[in-house]
């Protein structure tokens, strides 16, 4: 383990989507002041910090200025990764003071309630918004005294990335979404993942659902979809490794049953404790798995192998082998629940549905 930790430390962190687009804006906005876009400009993020950021692109005339900055997102898992996020700036006449924020080609529209945007707008979210207009005012100068100012967000490229990203069922259609709350990426973090997640619970809730069902991905959401045929597809989650997240979005929008639906090994990362259920931040216990196991009078020997191994799937083989896959995965499901449960009391009803590597029931367990 300590030989990995370095390459860990090693991972670069990147911006999000929103910084770049305000980067972009800063430049654009002092190409139209200067009447030459900068090949670099430092722009003020979210969280106080002020980054020089490289322009790739530009160009200038007396009423419209454009800019681009292509995102880098570190060593983060996004799609959004090299996208142009460009802005274009240009003169609003006779509305002095003015800052009015567009979406352009490739930035979603908002459709259905639920994300705290107008329906029908930009689906550029409230800190990116204010951290656009504040570098666009900040450097702004004397173009704001007689008129104002439209910036436009453009993502080309953008309808093809959103369809990798959660936000059709959110109700952002047409393109991506202008997230970050802090300007920075971190590794792994997959802010943008995380956000949907929350932003998933919140428009269930306003669509009026007081159940939300919460999935580790595709192959759990089309299992628990089956298996919950009477609810509406805006009910369905894919929360990925972020349970913290979706519990904690859930009790807000005051949701009165929670479904989880998953597999062996994120069940176990659940059942012993951990709430951000990626792989590289806990190993499985075993020893949890082995337990259940012995409890349901495996042999020690069986016990003993599933404690040495590394893996839930298999404990999950050597119970089927043995005739106690529905009682073992049932039994491991109840832990989930005992778990989670006593972090959230009296908040809502648990309900966790297991399914096999190929997406069939074995197990399921609901709370009191």
């Amino acid at each position: 383990m300590s030989e990995k930790r370095p390459a860990k430390q090693r991972l670069r962190t990147g911006f999000t989507t929103g910084a770049c687009a305000a980067a972009a804006a800063r430049a654009a906005t002092l190409g139209l002041l200067h009447g030459e876009v900068p090949h670099h400009v430092e722009s003020l993020l979210p969280n106080g910090q002020r980054v020089l950021f490289a322009v790739s692109e530009s160009e200038c005339t007396a009423t419209q200025a454009c800019a681009v900055v292509i995102k880098d997102a570190g060593d983060d898992p996004d799609v959004t990764h090299g996208a142009h996020m460009t802005a274009q700036v240009s003169l609003l006449q006779g509305q002095p003071g003015v800052i009015e924020l567009r979406g352009g080609e490739g930035v979603g529209t908002v459709t259905q309630p639920g994300l705290g945007l107008e329906i029908g707008g930009p689906a550029i979210n409230p800190v990116p918004r204010k951290n656009i207009t504040e570098n666009v005012r900040e450097v702004a100068g004397d173009l704001l005294e007689k008129n104002g100012l439209a910036v436009t967000i453009i993502v080309p490229g953008g309808v093809e990335m959103a369809k990798k990203t959660l936000n059709a069922r959110l109700g952002i259609l047409g393109g991506i979404s202008i997230l970050g709350t802090t300007g920075i990426v971190k590794p792994y973090s997959t802010s943008a993942f995380r956000a949907s997640v929350v932003q998933g619970v919140q428009v269930a809730a306003k669509q009026g659902s007081d159940t939300v069902v919460l999935t580790t991905g595709g192959r759990t959401e089309k299992f628990t979809m089956q298996e919950l045929p009477h609810l509406s597809e805006s009910c369905f989650i894919q929360m990925g490794d972020f349970l913290r997240y979706a519990l904690d979005a859930s009790v807000k929008c005051k949701m009165r049953e929670v479904v989880i639906g998953g597999m062996v090994g994120k069940l176990t990362k659940m059942a012993q404790g951990e709430t951000i259920t990626h792989a590289g931040r806990a190993e499985v216990d075993t020893g949890l798995l082995a337990d259940i196991a012995a409890g349901l009078g495996a042999p020690d020997e069986i016990c003993t192998a599933i404690r040495n191994n590394e893996t839930a799937r298999f404990a999950g083989e050597q119970m089927t082998a043995l005739g106690l896959s529905d009682a073992f995965h049932h039994a491991l499901a109840e832990r989930v629940i005992s778990t989670i449960l006593p972090r959230y009391p009296g908040k809502f009803r648990l309900r966790v549905l297991v399914c096999d590597f190929d997406g069939n029931k074995i197990a399921e367990a609901v709370s009191q």
